[in-house]
C-alpha cells in the first residue's frame, strides 16, 4: 500500500473524498513523474549530443515542477476549490503529455528518454482519471 493511499485511509475527517484509489494514484504518479523528469534533464545535461536535447531538457523540467505543485495541491483535500483542482489536474496532464512526446523522441538513443516518457503517460493518465471522478 503506498503513502498516499494509507494517508487518505486514516484521514480522521472520515468524509467521502471522491474517489480515493484515483487520489492516491495521482498523487503517486505526479511524484514519480516530477522525479522522472527532473532525473531524465539530468541525464540528458550529461550527454555529449546535449545541444539537441535542450527542448527535451525545458519541458522535462517544466513538467517536473508542476507535476510537483500537482501532487502537493491535490494532497491538500480539505476544503479546496475545485475549480482549482481541475484547472492543475488539465494542466499536469498537458505538461506531461508534451514532456513524453519529447522525451519519446528520444527514447530509442537514450533510455533516461525512454523511462521518463512512461512515467509521463502514467501521470498524464492518472490526471485523467481523477478528472473524470470529480
Amino acid at each position: 500500500m503506498s503513502y498516499a493511499t494509507s494517508i487518505l485511509r486514516a484521514d480522521p475527517r472520515g468524509r467521502n473524498l471522491g474517489d480515493r484509489l484515483a487520489l492516491a494514484e495521482c498523487i503517486e504518479a505526479c511524484l514519480e513523474c516530477s522525479q522522472a523528469c527532473t532525473a531524465c534533464a539530468e541525464a540528458c545535461l550529461s550527454e555529449s549530443s546535449v545541444s539537441d536535447l535542450r527542448d527535451c531538457i525545458r519541458v522535462a523540467l517544466d513538467c517536473a515542477d508542476v507535476s510537483g505543485a500537482t501532487a502537493k495541491v491535490v494532497s491538500r483535500h480539505s476544503r479546496y476549490d475545485a475549480n482549482l483542482r481541475r484547472a492543475l489536474l488539465a494542466a499536469c496532464r498537458a505538461a506531461c503529455a508534451l514532456a513524453a512526446e519529447s522525451c519519446e523522441a528520444h527514447a530509442e538513443r537514450y533510455a533516461h528518454c525512454r523511462v521518463c516518457a512512461d512515467a509521463c503517460r502514467r501521470c498524464e493518465a492518472a490526471c485523467t482519471r481523477l478528472l473524470e471522478s470529480l
